[in-house]
């Protein structure tokens, strides 16, 4: 009978193998991307490993689509399911690109700081940022994770998605920051469905006390929310009486932003 020991190494062994099989693909895959085309064994040869080895990560990789045989000559090449993962990478850096002048126009009509955000898992990550012109501006937040259940982004992001991904995405209970945070699951998924009804949402010191955010959804060419633009500012600048003013420079730039990534509202259809 095995001992507790032999299954763990057993198990250490397994995940080191995995692991391994993993980097080698990923080293097919660039082998292929120099070369252009290559055969079994010339991969082999590359990878210091035998044939067979090759022969099987290879058989994985051709059944998702990463590569493919070119017909009767023995020699594979990159698959369609690369340029697929390719042209997702595209797409975020031109919704970028498409972004940035839409953040400087809202950034210098408000005043405030005004960032562009997408989802990634229950978090938020800001990819585009412009300062606005007031005398006291926030640190910059490009590249910055933030918990999406405190962000006026995060939650328009969160109020895009169906039923059931929302649920996925929102697994691990919500932590708190201040003492406005929202933590009730179903206080969230009351908040979100009024940020569908109206179209923005915004944040009262919900993540920093004296932080008050405003944001708008995104949309690509077939109207699915793919980002947010939000303001954000001190609380004392940004109140909340100014939300709804806010909220419709928001959404304007927001709607600027989305029919340069293609879509069409559907009043304009």
């Amino acid at each position: 009978m095995a001992t507790a020991q032999s299954r763990g190494t057993t198990e250490d062994g397994a995940r080191s193998s995995t692991v391994q099989s993993v980097d080698r693909a990923l080293v097919v895959l660039e082998i292929l991307a120099t070369l252009g085309q290559a055969g079994v064994t010339e991969i082999a040869a590359e990878l210091g490993v035998h044939k067979s080895t090759v022969s099987r990560l290879i058989s994985v990789l051709e059944s998702r689509g990463y590569v493919e045989q070119l017909s009767d000559r023995g020699k594979y090449r990159l698959g369609f399911a690369v340029a697929r993962l390719a042209r997702s990478t595209s797409a975020q850096l031109d919704l970028v690109k498409q972004s940035q002048a839409g953040c400087d126009a809202l950034a210098l009509e408000s005043g405030e700081t005004t960032n562009l955000a997408v989802l990634d898992e229950d978090r938020i990550v800001n990819v585009a940022e412009a300062i606005g012109p007031a005398g006291i501006a926030l640190r910059t937040w490009v590249g910055q994770s933030c918990p999406a259940h405190a962000t006026s982004s995060g939650k328009v992001l969160l109020a895009g998605l169906e039923s059931g991904e929302l649920r996925e995405r929102l697994t691990t209970r919500l932590d708190s920051f201040t003492a406005d945070t929202v933590t009730a699951r179903s206080a969230l998924e009351s908040e979100l469905e009024v940020v569908r009804e109206r179209g923005w949402a915004c944040v009262r010191e919900e993540l920093e006390v004296g932080l008050n955010a405003v944001a708008a959804p995104v949309y690509d060419a077939d109207g699915r929310v793919v980002a947010a633009l939000s303001v954000s500012g001190p609380s004392y600048r940004l109140s909340v009486d100014e939300f709804d003013a806010v909220a419709k420079r928001t959404i304007a730039a927001a709607e600027t932003i989305s029919r340069r990534l293609g879509w069409i509202a559907i009043s304009a259809r």
